[in-house]
């Protein structure tokens, strides 16, 4: 018996702060469910963030593409869109607002 793959199922929320203090724990456990599958992440409770936010990220969707992964960028909060935008960065998000 196969499994319906259930993309929502397998993202992972960013947490409430993502700044240069939290950035290596965030990343390392992100990096943790995207080799155990997770597609994508939601960014919903993403409060407090600078741009560390944005390396951290980056680095999540390049770690999905090594693995040949679709990584979804979900509920990107509207100031860390201008963040990536100011930086030049924005078109290296395939976030969604």
């Amino acid at each position: 018996m196969s499994e319906v793959s259930n993309p929502v199922a397998s993202r992972f929320e960013s947490g409430a702060t993502l700044t240069h203090e939290s950035a290596s724990a965030a990343l390392a456990a992100g990096l943790q469910r995207i080799a155990a599958g997770a597609n994508g992440v939601d960014c919903a409770p993403l409060a407090q963030f600078d741009s560390s936010a944005l390396a951290v990220l980056i680095a999540w969707q390049r770690a999905a593409q090594a693995r040949r992964t679709p990584f979804e960028i979900v509920n990107l909060p509207a100031g860390l869109a201008s963040l990536a935008q100011a930086y030049g960065v924005d078109t290296l998000l395939s976030a969604r607002h």
